[in-house]
C-alpha cells in the first residue's frame, strides 16, 4: 500500500474528514487514555476506526476430519474489516489453531495443528513436534468482515465427536502508516462436533488475573492475548528442542514465575528457552513480586473460573514438580512420600487444606509465615491528636489490639513508633529540632513511654514539638512489629516477625480544616502485584506512610559511611524521595548501564534495583513496560504534573537538587538529554513543564505514554 493513499482511498478519506466532527465525540468513547487513538486527530480516527476484534461464530468437523471455522473481524464498534486492507484501512494477518480437549481426567489439550521444530547446534533434541498453527488452509471472504477458514490440517481418523474441540484465532492489524501502531487480538471458540452442548472445558485461571501484574497479557509479538489460546499450544506435546525444557503450560508458567527461586536455578542450572532463531530467553532472574508461595496470586478464587479449585483438588507430579524441581518422583528423592509412579495418590496426602499451617496440605504447605492464620495479629489505629499546634508537643491517642479485637499490651511488641511530618502540602523540609537527624520528619518510639489501658486505648506524647512557625496540616503515622513462635516444640516450629498495617492521621495545626496529603498512588495498586506490600522488616506497608520518610530532602547519606560494599562509601548519597525511588525501582533493568540505582539501607546493606523486571507488558509482549502509569497512579494523578512544592535531593543525578516535576519524570527517563531539557525549561521562577506536558497540552503525559 506504501506511504500514500490511492485516489479512491483519498476520496473516502476526504468524506470521512467532513463527517468527523459528528463522529469524533462518539469515537473517543471507544478508546482509553492509554491508547494512541485517544489522542489522535478525530477525523483520522473516524476514517481509520482503529482496533481489532476477532469473533468465531461457529465451527464444524466433517466426517473426513475437515475442520471449518466461520468468523468475523471488525473494529471495536462492530464494523467489518477487509483483511487485505483495501476496502478498510490496515491489512489484517491471521493465524489458526485447532485442538481437542479429551474426555479424560487430565483436562489438557492435544493440538491437531502441529509443526516440526529443529534444534540448533548443540541442541538437546535434534527436533521436536510442537503444537502450532495451521498452514496453507483456505480463507474465503463472505463479505462485511465475515470469513470462512478451512484448515489444511484434518482431525485424525476416529477423532472423538463427543469431545470438546477448540478453534483459536489470533492476529494483528497494521495501522503504522496512520501512526496508530499495530492492533492485536486473539480469541477461542469451544464446540462439540456432534452438536452436543459444551460441558467439558479448561477453565482454571482467567486472563484478567494475569493482567493484575502484566497489565495486558501479550505474547509472541503481542498477538496472543488470552490464556485460553495459550493452553492450545502450550501442551505436553510441546518441548523446546534446544534445551529439552517442557513447554506444557502448567510446567512452563510455574517455572517462569519461580525463576530465581527454582531449586535448579539456585543449584546453578539456569532456566532458559532457546528459540530456533538462536534467541535465548533466560527466566532465571525472574523474581515473583508476590512470593510464589501465594498460589492464589494466579489461582484466584473470585474470578468465576469453573475449575478455580483445581490446584487444590488435582495435584500432579508435573505441576508440583515444576516449582519443586529438585524432587525426583521416580526415585522418591526429596519426596517424603517416596517414589510416585502416577498422580493417583497425590491428593491422598496433599489435601486442599489441613488443620494447621505448614502441614502437607496444599494450602498449608504454601503459607507465607506472615500470612499465617495462627498469628495473633496487631491492629493499630490513631483516633485523635491533641496539642498539635505551633510549638506544641502532640499527644496521640491510638488503639492497640490483636486481630480478635483484644487489647494488646506494649510488652508483646518488639517495636512501636510514631512518625510526624508536615505540612501535608509537601513533606520534607520541616525541622523538628537540632537533635533530629532524619530530614523532614521525626520518629519516636512509644514502646517504653506509651501508656495503654486495659481496653487497648493508648496515649503517647511526642518529646519533639511542632515548629513554632508551622502552618497548615501535619500528619502522624504509626508502625508496630512483634515476634511470635508458631507451633512451638514441634518439627514445624516457626519464628515469625511481622508488622501492623500502618495508619496515618492528619490534623490541622493552624486553621479549622484538615488538608490531607494529596493521593497519587494507592497501596491497593501496589498489591495488585505484590499482594501484601511489606518493607523494612514488614512494618512499613502503606504508601501514605512511606511518603512521610521518603520525602524530597531525604537520601541514604546517613547509611553510606557504614556501607558493606566499600565502593558505595566513596559514592555520593542516593536520593530516595518517593517518586524518584519508585520510578527508578520499577524502571529496573531498563536503567542506563551508567546510571544504576543503588540504595544503601539499614546495616549498610547494598540494594541494587538495576535488575528489577517490571511485569507489565507492552502491546508487542515485552515485559518492563512502564508506560501505563495508571498501573500505580490513581484518579488520573499521572495526567496532572506532580504537585510537589520542594526541589528533590538527587546527589547522584546530573541535576541536584532537581525540580519536583523533573524528578518524577527523570525517575524513568534518565538520559542526560532529558535532564538537559528539564534544566533548559527551569528558571528562577520554577519549572515550565506544564506548558507542553499538562493534561490539555500537545505533549501531555497521557499522550506521550500512550500505546
Amino acid at each position: 500500500m506504501g506511504q500514500t493513499l490511492s485516489f479512491s482511498r483519498f476520496v473516502t478519506f476526504a468524506i470521512a474528514l467532513l463527517s468527523a466532527g459528528i463522529a469524533a465525540a462518539d469515537e473517543a468513547k471507544v478508546f482509553s487514555p492509554r491508547e494512541k487513538a485517544f489522542y489522535a486527530d478525530a477525523a483520522q480516527v473516524a476514517f481509520v476506526r482503529p482496533g481489532l476484534v476477532i469473533t468465531i461464530n461457529s465451527a464444524t468437523i466433517a466426517a473426513d476430519g475437515t475442520i471449518t471455522a466461520l468468523f468475523s473481524i471488525t473494529d471495536p464498534k462492530g464494523v467489518g474489516l477487509d483483511n487485505q486492507g483495501i476496502a478498510t484501512p490496515g491489512a489484517v494477518s491471521l493465524s489458526y489453531i485447532a485442538a481437542v480437549l479429551p474426555n479424560s481426567l487430565n483436562n489438557e489439550y492435544t493440538a491437531y495443528t502441529t509443526r516440526v521444530s529443529v534444534g540448533n547446534a548443540g541442541a538437546v533434541l535434534p527436533s521436536t513436534v510442537q503444537a502450532g498453527t495451521d498452514a496453507n488452509g483456505k480463507l474465503t471472504s463472505l463479505g462485511d468482515g465475515k470469513y470462512q477458514y478451512v484448515f489444511n490440517t484434518k482431525a485424525p481418523t476416529g477423532f472423538d465427536k463427543t469431545a470438546t474441540h477448540t478453534i483459536g484465532i489470533y492476529g494483528s492489524r497494521n495501522l503504522t502508516e496512520f501512526n496508530l501502531g499495530t492492533n492485536f487480538a486473539s480469541t477461542t471458540f469451544d464446540f462439540v462436533p456432534n452438536g452436543s452442548k459444551v460441558v467439558n472445558t479448561h477453565d482454571i485461571i482467567k486472563t484478567a488475573t494475569c493482567n493484575n501484574c502484566h497489565d495486558q497479557l501479550s505474547a509472541h509479538g503481542g498477538s496472543r492475548r488470552n490464556i485460553e489460546l495459550c493452553l492450545m499450544c502450550h501442551t505436553s506435546q510441546t518441548t523446546n528442542a534446544n534445551t529439552g525444557n517442557v513447554m506444557d503450560f502448567k510446567v512452563f508458567v510455574h517455572k517462569l514465575h519461580m525463576g530465581s527461586q527454582l531449586p535448579s536455578v539456585i543449584a546453578g542450572k539456569p532456566y532458559q528457552i532457546r528459540t530456533s532463531r538462536g534467541t535465548t530467553v533466560d527466566y532465571s532472574t525472574v523474581v515473583f513480586p508476590a512470593d510464589p508461595r501465594r498460589c492464589e496470586s494466579c489461582h484466584a478464587q473470585n474470578t468465576g473460573a469453573k475449575q478455580a479449585t483445581a490446584y487444590l483438588t488435582k495435584p500432579s507430579r508435573a505441576a508440583c514438580g515444576s516449582c519443586h524441581d529438585n524432587v525426583n518422583f521416580a526415585t522418591g528423592e526429596k519426596h517424603a512420600g517416596g517414589p510416585q509412579v502416577s498422580d493417583t495418590l497425590c491428593a491422598t496426602c496433599h489435601i486442599p487444606q489441613g488443620e494447621i499451617d505448614f502441614d502437607a496440605s496444599i494450602k498449608g504447605a504454601h503459607v507465607v509465615p506472615t500470612d499465617s492464620a495462627m498469628l495473633a495479629g496487631i491492629v493499630t489505629k490513631i483516633t485523635n491528636v491533641t496539642g498539635g499546634t505551633p510549638g506544641g508537643k502532640p499527644t496521640v491517642t491510638f488503639t492497640l489490639k490483636d486481630a480478635a479485637g483484644i487489647a494488646l499490651p506494649l510488652s508483646k511488641l518488639s517495636s512501636i513508633s510514631l512518625t510526624m511530618a508536615g505540612p501535608t502540602t509537601d513533606y520534607g523540609y520541616t525541622s523538628f529540632g537540632s537533635d533530629v537527624t532524619t530530614p523532614g520528619y521525626v520518629s519516636e518510639s512509644a514502646l517504653t513511654n506509651g501508656k495503654c489501658g486495659s481496653d487497648g486505648v493508648c496515649l503517647y506524647t511526642f518529646t519533639h514539638a511542632i515548629p513554632t512557625n508551622a502552618t497548615g496540616s501535619y500528619s502522624i503515622g504509626i508502625e508496630a512489629r512483634r515476634n511470635e513462635v508458631l507451633l512451638p516444640g514441634t518439627t514445624k516450629q516457626t519464628s515469625v516477625t511481622y508488622g501492623a498495617k500502618n495508619d496515618v492521621f492528619s490534623f490541622a495545626v493552624t486553621g479549622s480544616t484538615v488538608e490531607p496529603r494529596r493521593a497519587v498512588v494507592a497501596t491497593a495498586n501496589c498489591n495488585a502485584c505484590h499482594v501484601s506490600l511489606q518493607l523494612h522488616g514488614g512494618q512499613r506497608n502503606q504508601t501514605e506512610y512511606c511518603v512521610l520518610c521518603h520525602n524530597p530532602s531525604n537520601s541514604d547519606i546517613a547509611r553510606r559511611p557504614t556501607a558493606t560494599v566499600l565502593a558505595d562509601r566513596a559514592l555520593p548519597a542516593q536520593g530516595i524521595n518517593f517518586n524518584l525511588l519508585i520510578h527508578r525501582i520499577h524502571t529496573g533493568e531498563n536503567l542506563p548501564p551508567d546510571r544504576p540505582y543503588v540504595v544503601v539501607g539499614f546495616g549498610g546493606s547494598h540494594n541494587d534495583f538495576s535488575d528489577v523486571r517490571f511485569p507489565a507488558m507492552s502491546l508487542s509482549g515485552a515485559v518492563g513496560d512502564t508506560r501505563n502509569c495508571a498501573n500505580c497512579h490513581i484518579n488520573g494523578s499521572e495526567q496532572i504534573l506532580p504537585e510537589g512544592k520542594h526541589n528533590v535531593v538527587d546527589p547522584q543525578g546530573p541535576l541536584n537538587p532537581i525540580g519536583p516535576i523533573a524528578s518524577a519524570c527523570t525517575g524513568c527517563h534518565l538520559k542526560i538529554s532529558t535532564a538537559s531539557h528539564a534544566l533548559a525549561n527551569t528558571t528562577i521562577l520554577g519549572e515550565s513543564c506544564a506548558t507542553c506536558h499538562s493534561s490539555t497540552s500537545a505533549f501531555s503525559v497521557g499522550s506521550v505514554h500512550a500505546q
